[in-house]
């Protein structure tokens, strides 16, 4: 699957509102279907870097034998979704020495998506792109 069709797919969550490919160590939009002028998806990437750097350096201050399987941001209108692309174990996760610096971010209508079922079906999309 290319990364388009991958996203479209994303989209097509009931509440989705935009979802990107992002580079956490640039900050750079890979690819992205949805936003608007309200959620700029190439505003958000730098920025959401930014995040996934600081969690894994307090990780690592912390020494966590752990992995990040995403990250949560919960506002009052919308769930912002942080999912790395790179497998580790069973699942994708952020490892402060791994290569991989992908991730995937979607946005969710709060009163119209399900978080789990967002989640989940992220997660198979994160399958489908990394593969």
């Amino acid at each position: 699957m290319n990364l388009d069709d991958a996203l479209r797919e994303g989209m097509s969550m009931d509440g989705a509102l935009g979802i990107a490919i992002v580079d956490y160590e640039s900050g750079f939009t890979v690819a992205k279907q949805g936003g608007s002028s309200l959620l700029d998806l190439d505003v958000a990437g730098p920025a959401l870097a930014e995040v996934v750097r600081a969690k894994l350096r307090a990780i690592e201050t912390l020494q966590l034998d752990d992995d990040i399987e995403d990250i949560l941001v919960t506002l009052g209108a919308h769930y912002h979704i942080i999912m790395p692309t790179e497998a580790r174990g069973n699942g994708a996760s952020f490892t402060a020495g791994q290569r991989q610096t992908l991730f995937l971010y979607l946005v969710l209508d709060r009163s119209r998506g399900n978080l789990a079922l967002a989640r989940r079906h992220l997660r198979g999309i994160e399958r489908q792109v990394r593969s």
